[in-house]
Parts: structure tokens; C-alpha cells; sequence
């Protein structure tokens, strides 16, 4: 018997959940029930979420090594055990590689890369110790198949999805999950603009994609929450594209088929 998505009693921790992805996956997972630490660099970006009962809000950097501190002491303070781990903070930015410094590289790195690791290795540690739990790592479709002008972007997201398989790998057998979404063109505050004013974005990755719209991040919200839940009990090591077929449609059709007369 198929039931609702029901996340009652568990705890899910969420980066990056200030706004747009971040703030939308938060709200999903509070919606079947989750209890929500929700994470991010700015208090105030959580500010409307601190409100809420069934959210504890942590101001933390995942670039900061004792971020995990801050979060085992909300767990243990809170009296949670840690059930599902979304790693959504990052950063994005486009060049390609001639205008791409190390030290460019290096930050995609130390925010996409070593940040979500660190967390997830945290994590791990004490899902093991409590029987399993699921990881959600935002990744991109840009890590899949690479665009103009995204060297360290697309690199680093390439890194999540290589990580999400191996600990998927290596930890399934303590009864842990491990996936990833990778998400295209998704309207948030900080694209919104990009894709009003420029006219070969909209053209790319709209016109270029079977579906015709811009992703929203209650789309990709809706699948990380099948990912963290019971819904996706068989499911591991595995990405899941919100792209709007983007990256299977390269070559569109101009127009829909028409049913026949």
C-alpha cells in the first residue's frame, strides 16, 4: 500500500536554507513532518524560519571546520538524533579556465566540495551509530555535462557527484543512503535578473530544454524530499536530474507533437 510522504519524528538538517533551493527544500521536508535545523552564513536569512517550532535555526559557515560542533551541540541540546542530511549551501559563479585563478578554483572547492564532505563524514559517524539515515547532495547539471563559462562550478559539482556514489558505496551497508539532484536553470533571487536580461540564457537552457519553462525551487525541493524519505527506501548512489529534460533535449522540437485528427 502506497502512502503520503510521512517524516514525522525525524530530524533532517538543511545547508544553505536562507533562501531560494535552500529555503524551498526546508519548507518541504517541515511539510511531511521533518524537524528542521535549518543552516545557513546570514541570521537573518533564516529569520522567518526561526519562528517556527519545528525549526531550530544555526548560523553556520560549512566552510568552517567547527560547524559540525555547532550542529552535534543543537542535536544534543534539542535531544534529536540526526535522520537526514541535505547538503545545499554552495556557491556559483561562471568563467572558463583561462579566466579562472587558483584561488578561484580553490574557493568552488573549499564551499561545493570540502564543505559537503565534512558534513557528510560528520553525519555518517553518527547515522552509523543510530542506525542509517539519507544524505541529499545538491549537485548540478552542469556536473554531468559541463557548459560555457562554469570551469570551477561544473568541476566542483563533478567532484559531488563522484563523492555521492563512493559514500553511497561505502556506507550502504550501515543501512545509510546516499543521492543527489542535480538541478538546471532554477529561478531564484540570486538568477532571477540573469534570466530576464540575458536573452541567450533564456534561448539555451529554456527554449533548448522539452519542457519550455524555468525550473522553480519547489521542483527540486519536491525531489530531494523523495530522497530523504522512505519513498526512495531502495534508492542509492544515485542523481537525479531537475532539469526539464535539458540534458537529454539538445536538439528540441520547435513545436509540440499534434494529435492526430
Amino acid at each position: 500500500m502506497l502512502e503520503p510522504t510521512n517524516l514525522n519524528g525525524r530530524t533532517a538538517i538543511v545547508t544553505g536554507a536562507g533562501q531560494g533551493i535552500g529555503a524551498a527544500i526546508a519548507e518541504a521536508l517541515l511539510a511531511a513532518g521533518a524537524h528542521v535545523l535549518a543552516v545557513d552564513r546570514e541570521a537573518a536569512g533564516i529569520a522567518a524560519l526561526a519562528a517556527r517550532p519545528d525549526v531550530t535555526p544555526v548560523q553556520g559557515d560549512v566552510t568552517d571546520p567547527a560547524v559540525t560542533e555547532t550542529l552535534s551541540a543543537a542535536l544534543d541540546k534539542a535531544g534529536r538524533r540526526l535522520d537526514i542530511l541535505v547538503n545545499n549551501a554552495g556557491i556559483a559563479r561562471g568563467a572558463h579556465a583561462l579566466d579562472t585563478s587558483d584561488e578561484d578554483f580553490t574557493r568552488y572547492f573549499d564551499v561545493n566540495v570540502l564543505g559537503l564532505f565534512r558534513l557528510s563524514r560528520w553525519a555518517v559517524g553518527r547515522m552509523m551509530r543510530t542506525g542509517g539515515g539519507a544524505i541529499v547532495n545538491t549537485a548540478s547539471i552542469f556536473g554531468m555535462i559541463g557548459a560555457q563559462n562554469s570551469c570551477g562550478y561544473s568541476a566542483s559539482k563533478a567532484a559531488v557527484i563522484g563523492l555521492t556514489r563512493q559514500m553511497a558505496n561505502d556506507f550502504g551497508p550501515n543501512g545509510i543512503r546516499v543521492n543527489a539532484v542535480a538541478p538546471g536553470l532554477i529561478e531564484t533571487p540570486l538568477t532571477a535578473e540573469r534570466i530576464q536580461t540575458e536573452a541567450w540564457r533564456r534561448h539555451q537552457m529554456i527554449d533548448g530544454a522539452p519542457l519550455r519553462r524555468v525550473g522553480k525551487p519547489e521542483d527540486v525541493a519536491r525531489a530531494v524530499r523523495f530522497l530523504a524519505s522512505d519513498e526512495s527506501s531502495f534508492i542509492t548512489g544515485q542523481v537525479l536530474a531537475v532539469d526539464g529534460g535539458w540534458a537529454v533535449g539538445r536538439y528540441p522540437r520547435e513545436e509540440a507533437i499534434h494529435v492526430p485528427a
